[in-house]
Order: structure tokens, then C-alpha cells, then sequence
């Protein structure tokens, strides 16, 4: 067992891990492996306790982040801190590490909020590293990996894709979406909202939420085996500096669903269950609430709560494709039970009591497994003028018996990136890993000790 000496105490080094998530456990185990003492803290004690049943020096506390005093007395004591909370709150950690003067690290992408933090962490002397899970994280490892290679000999990326999809494994996808919640379904239904925005044969293109599953497409990512599609996610262009690629045309960072996902949600989009406004009918203090099949004919204004004119309503307000499609969209919204005469759980809005079924009948099972797929696919001009399509492909399922594929994808890079910053070999400041020196490291410690690596592969 590797132990690292010199805290401030003199002892093994301490770090503080803030959060309760799935991804907890494994930077939890492999801190705790390395022979630190960790102090897991969480709002809930029990949740705390949790966590920490029979993991080595690792120890439980409560823990409310917006008491200054009390966050900062815990950061005092540590020589990291280890933010998997919320990212709105990771200023608050940030602040407290500063006035202790504490390094920190995330796996959530570099906010304005932290930006505006960059000058006093300079003069605090401290590390502040973010973006080191899985996306982002090991998809910057790889990309910043072959741009590297290529500008090194010469070469140009013309076009840069980048698409990750966390899916379950395609035994365990038996269900309208394809998809299953590890995580928040409200999440993972607000995310379809943000507008993308990417480079695209050197002009910048700008998507809106609401069509966002109206520009998704099938992909083929040279694994035959999956029915994979793909839309642009978020904001892609600032990643042509980020990864110092000026010369590329495209830049489209994205995700991955199984066929038929975009349909799908177009028609529950179209139906008006992505509200995020109030309605009384939906408040949580009813004691008698409403059956799906009379919210829906409410949602939808429809003349009744029969499927007949329920189906109507939809049509009215959706197009399908064709019977084939409609036919198939119509049985996934009897199997979440959108026609039944099952009471709803009231939760103000049609989003939220949406979600509230989604969670019940789309999580995972015992015994079911994970799918984590990453690829990123280069257009590289060679500087003889030759052209070469290059891929970089992430493929793990979860260990049903184990961590999930996200778990352990995002959690183990979180707990080696926290042993490089013990180890000074990240340097000081606000980083992330967009640079050869600080993503060699962590790339190689991955796939070294933990057998995390994509495969590269000339494809064209």
C-alpha cells in the first residue's frame, strides 16, 4: 500500500470528500487504498455513514456547504478537498480552500463562477482541478493525446467529433427511450433544452433545445453492433481553442442514445410534458391524486380521458412519420402508463411528476448492467497532404457486482487526478487537462493501473 506522508499534521495526508453521489465510492475506495484518511461529508450523517461502512480511514460527518464556518473548519483540517456536489456549489468550496489555502479538485467543467476565482487562487498558492471524470475528463485525455501527436508531425485536424452516451447495455434496454436513470431523470429531460452550438464546414451553427432531437441522426461509429444516434450537446466552440485546433472546419462535441430515443422525446416534448409550469391539479398535498389518463387528457386538452381521444389530442399536436412510428410511440406511452387509471405522484409540474414515473419504472435492476460509449473521430490532414479519419473509442459495461461503468469512469480519474495534485504534478492555479503536461500523467497512471484507455484505430 502506497501511503503518502507530509500533511499538516504530520501524518498520512488527509482529504475532505464532499458529496453522496453514485461516483463517490470509487474515489472513495482508491483514496482509501493509497492509505489517506478521508472525511466523507455529506448534508445527511446516515448518507455520510453509508458511504464509508468498511472502507479503511475513512470517516463520517454532516455537513451543510452554505455554513462558511462550518465548511471551513472542515477544509482547515485537509489537505484536499474533493468537490462531487452540485456544481453551483463548487465557488463555496473553492472560497473556503482559498482563505485555508487547501487545494481542490472537480469533475465538473470550469464555470464562470470559478473563473472569477482564478486570480485568488493564484495568490492562495493552490491547485484548483476540474473537469477529470469522463466527460469531461478521459475524453480531453485522448483528444488532446492524438492533436498533440498530429500538430507534432506536421499535420492539421480538419474535423474534430466528439460523442459519449451513458446507456444501459443493450440486454437491459428494453424500454421506449432505450435509456435508464442512474442519476436525476429531470436532469437528464432539462439537458434536451440547451441550445448547441458548433463549427460545421467553418461556420458557427446554433441548434434550440426544442429541436435539438429534430438534428439527430444516426452514427456510425464502426461497432456494428450498436444502433447508436447522436445530436450536438451544449456549447462545442470553445473547444477550438481549448484544444488549440484553429484549423479545424468542424468541431461538434455530442451524445449518444439508442434508435429511437429523438422520436420519442419529440412527442412527449410535443405533448407538453416538459412544462416546468405550476399547475394546481399537479400539487403535491393532494391526497387523492389523479389518475395518468386523466392528467394527460389535462396536459393535453383533450376532449376525454379515453385513449381514443387522448390519441386524438396527440396526433393533433405531434407528427409521426409514419403508422409504423406512431404505432410504436403510442405503445411506449401506454407502457409508462400515460393511459392508465394509476394514480400519478403529484409534483407540481408535468415535468416533475413525469419524472417521478420515469424514475420508478426506467431504473436500474438488480443484476443489470451499464454501458459507457465513447468515441472521438478525427479528420486529420497529414502534412504531405494525405488524409486519414482517425477514432479513439471507450467501450465498458458496469460490473453488476461492482461500480457501474459511469461510476467507476468518472470516480477512479477524480481519485488519481486527487493523488497527482498530493503529489505536485499538476502544478498551481485553476487547471483542467487541456495540455500534454498535465493529461500525460493521468492518461498513463488510467490505463496502467486501471486498464482505462481508448483504442485508437486509422478507419479511412
Amino acid at each position: 500500500m502506497q501511503k503518502i506522508f507530509g500533511s499538516k499534521s504530520g501524518t498520512n495526508k488527509k482529504v475532505l470528500l464532499l458529496g453522496a453521489g453514485f461516483v463517490v465510492k470509487p474515489t472513495l475506495t482508491l483514496l482509501s487504498e493509497k492509505g489517506l484518511e478521508i472525511t466523507v461529508a455529506c448534508r445527511t450523517l446516515e448518507s455520510a455513514q453509508k458511504l464509508c461502512k468498511d472502507v479503511k480511514g475513512a470517516k463520517a460527518i454532516s455537513l451543510d456547504v452554505e455554513n462558511e464556518e462550518a465548511l471551513d473548519a472542515e477544509v482547515g483540517k485537509v489537505d484536499v478537498a474533493i468537490s462531487l456536489i452540485p456544481y453551483i456549489f463548487h465557488p463555496l468550496v473553492i472560497k473556503s480552500a482559498i482563505r485555508k489555502k487547501v487545494d481542490v479538485v472537480t469533475t465538473s467543467y470550469t464555470s464562470p463562477a470559478m473563473v472569477e476565482l482564478e486570480k485568488d487562487i493564484k495568490e492562495a498558492g493552490i491547485t484548483v482541478m476540474n473537469e477529470i471524470g469522463l466527460d469531461p475528463g478521459i475524453d480531453h485525455l485522448y483528444a488532446i493525446k492524438t492533436i498533440n501527436e498530429v500538430h507534432k508531425e506536421g499535420g492539421k485536424i480538419k474535423k474534430f467529433l466528439s460523442y459519449c452516451g451513458g446507456l444501459p447495455a443493450p440486454e437491459a434496454s428494453a424500454n421506449p427511450l432505450g435509456y435508464k436513470f442512474s442519476w436525476s431523470a429531470r436532469g437528464m429531460l432539462l439537458a434536451l433544452g440547451n441550445t448547441a452550438r458548433f463549427y460545421q464546414d467553418g461556420k458557427t451553427k446554433e441548434v434550440p433545445g426544442p429541436e435539438l432531437m429534430s438534428v439527430s441522426k444516426p452514427y456510425p461509429t464502426g461497432y456494428t453492433g450498436f444502433a447508436f444516434v447522436a445530436y450536438p450537446n451544449r456549447d462545442s466552440t470553445p473547444f477550438r481553442e481549448k484544444y488549440q485546433i484553429p484549423e479545424a472546419d468542424t468541431i461538434i462535441r455530442g451524445t449518444l442514445r439508442y434508435a429511437g430515443f429523438p422520436e420519442f422525446i419529440r412527442c412527449i416534448v410535443d405533448m407538453g410534458f416538459l412544462s416546468q409550469d405550476a399547475q394546481d391539479f399537479l400539487k403535491p398535498s393532494s391526497k387523492d391524486p389523479p389518475s395518468w389518463k386523466d392528467t394527460t387528457a389535462k396536459i393535453l386538452n383533450a376532449t376525454s380521458s379515453s385513449e381514443q381521444d387522448i390519441t386524438w389530442a396527440i396526433s393533433s399536436k405531434h407528427t409521426f412519420a409514419d403508422t409504423d412510428q406512431k404505432n410504436r410511440i403510442l405503445a411506449g406511452l401506454r407502457w409508462i402508463g400515460l393511459f392508465s387509471s394509476e394514480p400519478i405522484t403529484p409534483r407540481s409540474t408535468p415535468l416533475d411528476t413525469l419524472c417521478a414515473t420515469l424514475e420508478k419504472k426506467m431504473a436500474y435492476e438488480e443484476g443489470e448492467r451499464d454501458l459507457v460509449f465513447l468515441q472521438h473521430k478525427f479528420e486529420i490532414e497529414h502534412k504531405n497532404g494525405k488524409h486519414e479519419t482517425r477514432t479513439s473509442t471507450l467501450c465498458e459495461y458496469g460490473d453488476p457486482k461492482g461500480y457501474s461503468a459511469m461510476a467507476r469512469l468518472v470516480g477512479i480519474p477524480c481519485g488519481v487526478a486527487v493523488m497527482q495534485v498530493l503529489e505536485g504534478k499538476l502544478g498551481k492555479g485553476l487547471v483542467a487537462p487541456y495540455t500534454p503536461e498535465i493529461c500525460d500523467p493521468l492518461r498513463e497512471e488510467l490505463r496502467e493501473k486501471y486498464g482505462i484507455d481508448m483504442v485508437e484505430q486509422t478507419v479511412a
